[in-house]
C-alpha cells in the first residue's frame, strides 16, 4: 500500500521547525529516520496532513557530556550513540541495550529522539530512559520544558508532547560507578520487536527493574536487595501486575513467564556487577 496524500516540509533550523509547528494540529507529524512512521503511513495507520522532516537540522545531531548527564540531540542516530567511545563507561545500560535495536542498517538511520517520541511499548530506548530516570526536552515558540521519562510516555504510542512542540533532546544521567546494570530481551528473531525486554539497575541497597513489551508502556518496579524465593515472589507479583496480552507472537502467560525468567537473570547480573565494582574499588 501507499500513504495518503500529504504536504512535506524540510526545515533546516530548530527555529524554522518551531515556526511551522506553532500553528500545528493533530494532522502534523514529525519525521527524522522514518523507520516507524513511514510503514504506518503506508498501511494508512497514520495519515498526516503535513510531514515535518527534521533530519537536516544539524544542530540536533550531537552527544554531549554536561554536568553529570549525557545529552543526546533528537536527530542523533542510534548507530552514532552506539559508537560514542564513552558510552560503555557512562551509560552501560544503553551499551547493552542498543545492539538489540533492529539491525546495523536500521540503527544507521533510526534516531534516538524518534524512538523516544514514537514511544512503542516494545522499544528499548524508552525503557532505558525510564529505568535511568532520564528526561526529554520539549521545545516550542513559547520556550522549553523538561519532562521526566515517567511523565512523558502516557500510553501506547502516546506521549505528553503537545502538537506545537518538538522533542529536541534526550537526557540520560551518567551512571554511578558503584551501580550495576543488565539488559535482556526475547524476540522472534534478533532485531525483531521485543516480546519482552527487561532492564535492571542495582546498587548495594536498591534494585530497579523495568519491563517493555508486556504492557501498553514500559513499567518499572523499585525493590530492596532480594535473592532466592523473595526475588521470585517479587517478580511473580510484578508479572501479574503487568498482565500481558495475547497476539500472534506470544501469549500473555508466556510474557509473564519472560518477566520472571529474564527479570531474575537481569537482576542477578546487575547485583553481581555491583559486587565486582565494590571489590575493585568502583573501577
Amino acid at each position: 500500500m501507499k500513504p495518503n496524500r500529504f504536504e512535506y516540509v524540510r526545515p533546516r533550523t530548530i527555529d524554522e521547525a518551531l515556526a511551522i509547528l506553532a500553528n500545528a494540529d493533530d494532522g502534523v507529524r514529525i519525521i527524522a529516520g522514518g523507520l516507524s512512521l513511514v510503514p504506518m503511513m503506508n498501511f494508512r495507520l497514520a495519515e498526516p496532513k503535513l510531514l515535518v522532516d527534521i533530519a537536516s537540522i544539524e544542530e540536533l545531531a550531537y552527544v554531549r557530556l554536561t554536568d553529570g548527564y549525557v545529552d543526546v540531540g533528537a536527530t542523533t542516530t542510534q548507530a552514532r550513540l552506539m559508537a560514542w567511545p564513552k558510552l560503555p563507561d557512562l551509560l552501560p545500560l544503553l551499551a547493552q541495550a542498543i545492539p538489540h535495536i533492529g539491525h546495523f542498517q536500521t540503527r544507521s538511520r533510526g534516531t534516538v529522539g524518534g524512538s523516544i517520541a514514537h514511544s512503542d511499548p516494545t522499544s528499548e530506548l524508552p525503557l532505558c530512559l525510564l529505568v535511568l530516570d532520564g528526561s526529554v526536552t520539549l521545545s516550542s515558540k513559547a520556550g522549553e520544558r523538561r519532562v521526566r521519562a515517567s511523565d512523558f510516555q502516557i500510553g501506547m504510542l502516546a506521549t505528553a508532547k503537545r502538537p506545537d512542540e518538538l522533542l529536541t533532546a534526550v537526557r540520560f544521567p551518567v551512571a554511578d560507578p558503584q551501580m550495576g546494570f543488565a539488559f535482556h530481551e526475547m524476540a522472534m528473531r534478533h532485531g525483531d520487536l521485543a516480546i519482552c525486554a527487561v532492564a535492571a539497575a542495582a546498587t548495594i541497597d536498591r534494585l530497579r527493574i523495568g519491563v517493555a513489551g508486556v504492557g501498553e508502556q514500559p513499567a518499572i518496579r523499585d525493590l530492596p536487595p532480594l535473592s532466592g524465593k523473595a526475588l521470585d515472589e517479587a517478580l511473580n507479583a510484578f508479572a501479574w501486575e503487568l498482565g500481558g496480552h495475547d497476539d500472534v507472537h506470544a501469549t500473555a502467560r508466556y510474557r509473564r513467564q519472560l518477566v520472571r525468567h529474564l527479570g531474575h537473570k537481569a537482576i542477578m547480573e546487575a547485583q553481581e556487577c555491583v559486587k565486582r565494582r565494590q571489590a575493585s574499588g568502583g573501577r
